[in-house]
This record gives structure tokens, C-alpha cells and sequence, in this order.
């Protein structure tokens, strides 16, 4: 890379200018220089710092032994990592999946709730000078998108009974399946479905998926059981259990914040969440007054100012997990401090729950899912109870 742009520097010198090969050089040396600098220094400004879990303010953590997983029968803060290696059940048999998964799109033209909008490419949106928590973004727009749904379909699976299941953003994600049909088969976690399904297409303040999945609302829950889950069932021909302690919500980064704005808003559907990286931090679009520090206002007075809700999640982040990503510096963009908050107040208010804190991950950090995601399903269904009801 570095011969790279020495060679083309000094080509385009050669080209404007007759100077003298020694000149060339050396002015060649020195833009050269100053490139990386400017690289350099632009790097050194995106890669977010290294926390320590044992930060001040931080949740008091057990720290595990390198390559150790939490127990399926812990709650609380644990400290896992700075290696790690991909658990068994993470690795699909030589046969593939014993499960079936079914693919299907969906058009937002057939939607009712998302019709879709895009952000222009290469805009963003600035800070309200009256408002530092609240964003304009004045590039966004209707626009059309599709979405690819997966869904797998164990085994075990009885036709014409109701099947727990499981809703996950951003997919279609294979490491979900995998590690579900090894859990079924071990008989760790009950045979269940895993719905994943793909976003709306963007990110953040103005996207469809920023819409989708950091609004401060019941309406991707409702979309999802208005929209998805009927296709589910016909596509699939399966049957989906209407008890909430048989369905989980999964997700990382805004998926991760969306699984947990799914249950909240609607328990009545879901009672267990698990996310990686979740984006606790003020990236709601439009701004809402009721909510105006978007998800962040979990952590800082909507959870230690509600009665518990019948939930159970499970949390990890990782110690170079993102720091303030964009222009609005509002103190409420690192996604660390917002899931240690998320931490402190969860156990404040007695919920069931495990935090994992990673050494050396970044953000959803895949080596580290490879590792944890079937120790984290494990704990997420450990109390589950079939429903009579749903033969």
C-alpha cells in the first residue's frame, strides 16, 4: 500500500511538472509522509479506547479465566476473554444442519407499517443548536427496499403444534441456526423456531433501519406480529406459540436495542431478550419528546422508574465496543457506559439477567459470538416451562 501511493504520487508529479528526478523524490517522500500522518491520526481518532471492566462506575464483575464461558446457572457481571475459540455447538456437522430453513422476501410496498424511507448516501444530519441530544437530518426520504427473512424449522418440530420461538434482527444469521439445531439436538435448549429477519436496508438517523430499530415504540414488535409472523407460518407451515415465555428477541448493535424495545413495549409477547453490543445510546429518529434521549433513557430513568417487567436478558459488550461514532457529542454515544448502566440498573430493579463484558472484542464482535452464543441461549431458556395449551 505504502509503494502504492509513493508510485502514484510520483507519477502525477512527473506528469504536472518537469521537475528534476531528485525533486520528485524528495517531494514524493514528503506528500508520502504526510499521507500516512493524516492516515494515521484518522485511525488513531476512529478506533474506539480500550475500557477496563474495572473502571470506577463500572458494575463490580467476576473475571473468569481466559477462555472460560459463564455458567448457564450464573446471573450477574462476568469478565470473559482475551482469546477466544469457537464453541462446539457453534460448528455445524458434517451432515449440515439436521433442521430445515426456509427463505422469503418481503416488499415494503406490502407493508402497512414500513413503507420504507432512505438518508442520501454521505449525508448524516447536525445537531440541534437548541437541542444537543436531538439530530436534523433533512436527507431522508420515501424510498422502496426489500427484506430477506430465514427461518429455521428444527427437526423435532411437530406439525400442528405451537413452537417457542425466536425473533432475530439483521439476518438472515447462520450462526443462530447452527448453534440452535446442535442445542435442540443435545437437549439444552427446547426445539424451537428462529425467525431472522433482514432490515429495511441504512443505518442510524434517517434509515430504514435506524426507523426500524431504535424507535422508542411498540411498532417493529407490531410489525413483526401483523406481518412477518403470519408469512412464517403459511411459508413454513409451522405454528407459532401466542405465550410470551416461550418467544425471545435477539439482536446486536441496534438490532440488540430493538430486541429489547420489542419486549418492553410489548410483554405480553416477549419475555426474554439477548443482545450483543446493545445500542443503549441516543440514536432515536424522528426525536419524541416523551423519549428524548432515545434508547440511553432505558438505563437513565425508564427502567429505575418502572415496576420490573416479567423479563429475562441476557447482555454482553465488548471493551473496544463504539465511543461516540458521529457529530453530536451529546455524552449519551458510548455504547460501553450505556451497557454497564444497563447492567447497574437492571440488577437495581431484581431482574434475572447476565452481563458479559469482553476483553478484546469490538463491536458485535463475531469470535466472540462464536464462543458464547450457545452458553447465552442456554441461560436465556433455563426456566422455561412448556404450555399445555399449545399442543
Amino acid at each position: 500500500m505504502h509503494v502504492l501511493v509513493i508510485d502514484l504520487i510520483t507519477v502525477t508529479c512527473l506528469k504536472s511538472n518537469q521537475m528534476k528526478p531528485t525533486k520528485v523524490i524528495n517531494r514524493t517522500i514528503a506528500l508520502s509522509a504526510l499521507f500516512y500522518t493524516l492516515l494515521s491520526a484518522t485511525a488513531a481518532v476512529a478506533q474506539p479506547p480500550v475500557r477496563d471492566p474495572h473502571t470506577p462506575g463500572y458494575v463490580t464483575a467476576t473475571e473468569l479465566p481466559d477462555g472460560a464461558n459463564v455458567s448457564p446457572d450464573s446471573n450477574g457481571n462476568f469478565i470473559i476473554g482475551p482469546t477466544y475459540k469457537p464453541a462446539p455447538e457453534s460448528i455445524a456437522g458434517a451432515n449440515g444442519l439436521q433442521g430445515k430453513v426456509y427463505h422469503f422476501t418481503m416488499d415494503s410496498k406490502d407493508s402497512k407499517i414500513y413503507p420504507g424511507i432512505a438518508r442520501e448516501p454521505n449525508t448524516f444530519g447536525t445537531p440541534d443548536p437548541a437541542n444537543a441530544a436531538k439530530l436534523i437530518v433533512t436527507t431522508s426520504h420515501p424510498a422502496p427496499y426489500t427484506r430477506q427473512v430465514a427461518v429455521y424449522v428444527p427437526k423435532q418440530y411437530v406439525a400442528g403444534t405451537a413452537a417457542p420461538f425466536m425473533v432475530g434482527a439483521d439476518g438472515p444469521d447462520n450462526l443462530l441456526f447452527t448453534v440452535l439445531d446442535n442445542l435442540v439436538v443435545d437437549g439444552k435448549v427446547p426445539p424451537m423456531i428462529a425467525i431472522s429477519i433482514g432490515n429495511g436496508s441504512g443505518d442510524a438517523q434517517g434509515s430504514e433501519r435506524g426507523l426500524e430499530y431504535d424507535t422508542m415504540s411498540g411498532l417493529y414488535a407490531e410489525f413483526v406480529e401483523t406481518e412477518v409472523l403470519p408469512l412464517v407460518e403459511s411459508t413454513c407451515q409451522v405454528k407459532l406459540t401466542k405465550d410470551p415465555a416461550s418467544r425471545a428477541t435477539m439482536g446486536g448493535s441496534s438490532g440488540g436495542s430493538c430486541a429489547l424495545i420489542m419486549a418492553w413495549y410489548h410483554p405480553e409477547w416477549y419475555h426474554r431478550v439477548l443482545t450483543y453490543s446493545g445500542t443503549y445510546i441516543n440514536q432515536q429518529w424522528p426525536w419524541n419528546p416523551e423519549t428524548p434521549h432515545g434508547a440511553w433513557g432505558f438505563h437513565e430513568n425508564i427502567i429505575p422508574k418502572t415496576r420490573p417487567k416479567a423479563l429475562r436478558i441476557w447482555m454482553e459488550v465488548g471493551d473496544q465496543d463504539l465511543y461516540n461514532p458521529n457529530i453530536m457529542r451529546d455524552d449519551m454515544h458510548d455504547w460501553v457506559l450505556a451497557n454497564e448502566n444497563m447492567a447497574r440498573v437492571l440488577a437495581a430493579k431484581g431482574y434475572p439477567y447476565q452481563f458479559v463484558f469482553a476483553r478484546n472484542a469490538r463491536h458485535v464482535d463475531f469470535k466472540v459470538r462464536q464462543q458464547t452464543l450457545p452458553e447465552a441461549l442456554e441461560w436465556l431458556w433455563k426456566d422455561y416451562k412448556p404450555v399445555k395449551g399449545d399442543q
